[in-house]
């Protein structure tokens, strides 16, 4: 058990609010809107299975190692990884791992809230019937018209902005805890009702066979690198929001259990998110394979037409605020809990510096898709480059780190102290995390850099 002293931005009330919190930074965009499209994309159950396998043998071991190093600096990623490299004695430049998370959180959130903005912005399209009896070319003409109007982004990124740093702003009982406590069991509510309307739809069937019956012929290279890429991507990892949640958990609270309920949960949200979503597309004869555009120019079509469309299209792009309301407040969180270590300014002046800043970085990204379409770098506008360098690059490469430091680095001796797992369980844990975690992550590193 550790005997750190608790973090001074507070602690957790139990593991349950930890377990909330944790699992609403890992559920968000990336479980509604991207696993359905790059499922449909990659030929549906073969990689399904091959994303499970890379959750349990990447994902979870990395968490685990993520959230130790949290509880054990208890401070901001930044202050955690200089206070850990001092203990265990190694170079002091392990603490730009924590300054690189921080800054992939940063970046992450300034697109992260304009795309959250779209599906407010869809929350009202579909309460006051925008997509009722609409066709293809209408649905992409109200996506497009969004896309070209600064004015209507720039008002729901400044809201969903607002929103995130107020909850922030309370700390951590007084914000984040309480906003998971609401946020995380309506988010799964909405979702079960979707799949409840979706086993009605008559094509409920097919849409489970799609996405749980392998067909290990439509399984290529690329297919399972993307599973693996995913699987680490969705856990919320490398960025900092993990650690720094782990930096609140109480002493007497088992990591290793926590983490498999957390991936247990936000795997069964994807999954969740995959059955309501692939019957809708197949009773109204659409594409599963149409890519990202799923969400924003497939589904209205699909609520256009469909009996009682207007309230599920509702309740489906609250579901899609939701989860991403509860990544946000993770992303900014370590910027926020730096500001307050090293600037000796209150958390709501920090909120302030950092959301301000964040909001600004935003609002370039919303000119990317309009009047700055035509500035590109490395042939990328600024949206297509933060994404890049975020999720392709800063994300694997500081999981890799967490995952070097945590098995190479780090004193076994800290590492089991912290863990408390039973010898085979420790070993396991520790096989993982040395060689198979960190092979995996490099493997898709190189992928993403062309290499393989």
């Amino acid at each position: 058990m550790t005997d750190k002293t608790p973090s001074i931005h507070g602690e957790w009330s139990s593991r349950f609010a930890f377990i909330l919190a944790a699992t609403g930074s890992a559920v968000g965009l990336g479980n509604i809107w991207k696993f359905p499209y790059i499922t449909g994309q990659n030929g549906g159950g073969a990689f399904v299975m091959v994303y499970l396998i890379c959750v349990a043998a990447i994902g979870i071991p990395i968490m685990i190692a993520e959230i130790m190093l949290g509880r054990r600096g208890r401070q901001s990623p930044i202050n955690t990884m200089q206070t850990l490299a001092a203990e265990a004695k190694v170079d002091p430049r392990w603490g730009y791992l924590g300054w690189m998370g921080m800054i992939a959180g940063f970046l992450i959130l300034a697109y992260y809230s304009v795309i959250a903005g779209w599906a407010m912005a869809y929350i009202f399209k579909a309460f006051f019937g925008g997509f009722f009896g609409t066709d293809g070319g209408e649905v992409k003409e109200i996506f497009d018209n969004l896309m070209a109007s600064p004015i209507q982004q720039i008002f729901w990124h400044t809201v969903f902005m607002f929103i995130t740093m107020q909850v922030v702003m309370r700390g951590v009982k007084g914000g984040l805890e309480k906003a998971v406590r609401f946020l995380m069991p309506a988010l799964f509510v909405i979702l079960i009702i979707l799949v409840a309307y979706a086993m009605a739809s008559g094509y409920y069937a097919q849409g489970i066979h799609f996405l749980f019956s392998p067909d290990f012929s439509k399984i290529t290279a690329d297919a399972v690198l993307t599973a693996m890429g995913h699987a680490f991507f969705t856990l919320s990892l490398g960025m900092g929001a993990i650690m720094v949640y782990g930096s609140y958990l109480p002493g007497h609270v088992s990591i290793a259990k926590t983490t498999f309920f957390i991936a247990g949960a936000d795997t069964a949200v994807a999954l969740l998110a995959g059955i309501a979503i692939f019957p809708l597309v197949f009773a109204n004869q659409l594409e599963v394979a149409t890519g990202p555009g799923l969400i924003f120019q497939t589904l209205p079509l699909a609520f256009g037409h469909m009996s009682g469309g207007w309230l599920f299209g509702v309740l489906f792009f609250v579901l899609l605020f939701f989860a991403a309301l509860t990544s946000s407040i993770s992303l900014i969180e370590p910027t926020v809990a730096w500001l307050v270590e090293n600037k000796n300014i209150d958390r709501q002046k920090a909120c302030v510096w950092s959301g301000t800043a964040c909001w600004g970085l935003g609002v370039a990204v919303v000119f990317s898709f309009n009047i700055w379409s035509n500035f590109k770098i490395f042939d990328k506008n600024l949206f297509e480059l933060l994404d890049y360098l975020t999720a392709n690059l800063m994300l694997p490469l500081g999981g890799l780190c967490i995952a070097v430091f945590a098995s190479w680095m780090m004193k076994q001796a800290h590492a089991e102290q912290e863990l408390e797992l039973p010898a085979q369980g420790f070993q396991a844990w520790h096989f993982l995390i040395k060689y198979v975690a960190p092979a995996a992550v490099f493997i898709v590193f190189l992928h993403v850099l062309g290499v393989l």
